[in-house]
């Protein structure tokens, strides 16, 4: 309990610094008074990570579970990796118990950063009420750029799902489902199993047959749900030592000519982005399974 309670504590004090903040959209708003189109405002931040959510259900995006590690303030050049042994690989002592004393060490560049964008379209003359333009711009263009952001983060080129040397788990063994089966995996290699990433269906699906999930979040499981998993498997893994998310830390909201195919009518448009990618450090503390 306690540590739930410093947990809100923390988010509470995040957003209360955030209150005295101009948001995204206001800064934009105000680039428009001034610049009209053509206005253009760049981020010191990732502005993904800028708003907070007024909804009384928590719903968690992808970039929550990872450590994010922003290159704008702390500059490396590479990180550290480990993968599973081969079979040619000589036995290791004491491997038999804990595995990971078999695992082999890497160090490989920092891969470059993937673009993530996202599009509205603005009703004509929305921007002459700042009020309500400030809220599109906060409450639909940047909620549909963290879309975009889960995407990049789970399902897209170089997304979690796509990252080689993430097993995949469709049999429950000795356990009652998959999800116990790779917690445990998991924790045999020494990690914590802290995370899921799951379709909504297959989560409310648990939710109605069963306890599982309300008993792997009191268990302190954070459960992502997303329609960017695909129905049927989950992720499950280490998120907290596991992976990390790099960031360039910087981000841009600008007017612009959409790409062909973006809306079905013309009409002026905003578009938004930021850098940034997704590395996994410990590939055998994550399974996709088989809900």
């Amino acid at each position: 309990m306690l540590k739930t309670e410093g947990v809100k504590e923390t988010l509470a004090q995040v957003v209360a610094d955030r209150k005295k903040e101009p948001s995204p959209g206001r800064m934009f708003v105000e680039a428009c008074a001034k610049d009209g189109l053509d206005a253009a405002v760049e981020y010191d931040v990732t502005i993904t990570d800028s708003l907070t959510s007024s909804r009384r259900k928590p719903r968690y995006p992808a970039r929550n579970m990872l450590k994010a590690v922003d290159l704008s303030r702390d500059p490396r050049q590479f990180y550290w990796h480990e993968s599973a042994p081969s079979a040619e690989d000589a036995p290791i002592e004491g491997a038999d118990v804990r595995r990971e004393l078999a695992s082999r060490f890497h160090k490989s560049p920092i891969p470059e950063l993937l673009t993530t964008t996202a599009w509205v379209q603005v009703p004509p003359q929305l921007w002459e009420d700042p009020e309500t333009f400030e809220s599109f711009i906060n409450y639909r263009l940047i909620v549909r750029l963290c879309t975009a952001e889960n995407h990049t983060i789970i399902s897209g080129e170089g997304g979690l799902l796509n990252i080689p040397g993430i097993e995949r788990m469709t049999s429950p063994g000795p356990f009652a489902s998959t999800i116990l089966r790779a917690c445990n995996e998991v924790e045999q290699m020494g990690g914590t199993a802290d995370g899921m990433i799951i379709n909504p269906v297959d989560y409310y699906r648990a939710m109605g047959t069963g306890t599982l999930m309300d008993d792997l979040e009191q268990n302190g499981m954070f459960i992502v749900r997303t329609r960017l998993a695909e129905p049927g498997t989950a992720l499950v893994g280490d998120f907290g030592h596991g992976a990390q998310l790099f960031d360039a830390g910087r981000s841009v909201i600008r007017f612009a000519e959409p790409p062909p195919g973006t809306f079905s009518e013309p009409g002026a448009a905003v578009m938004a982005e930021i850098y940034e990618r997704v590395v996994v450090n410990l590939p055998t503390n994550f399974f996709v399974v088989t809900v």
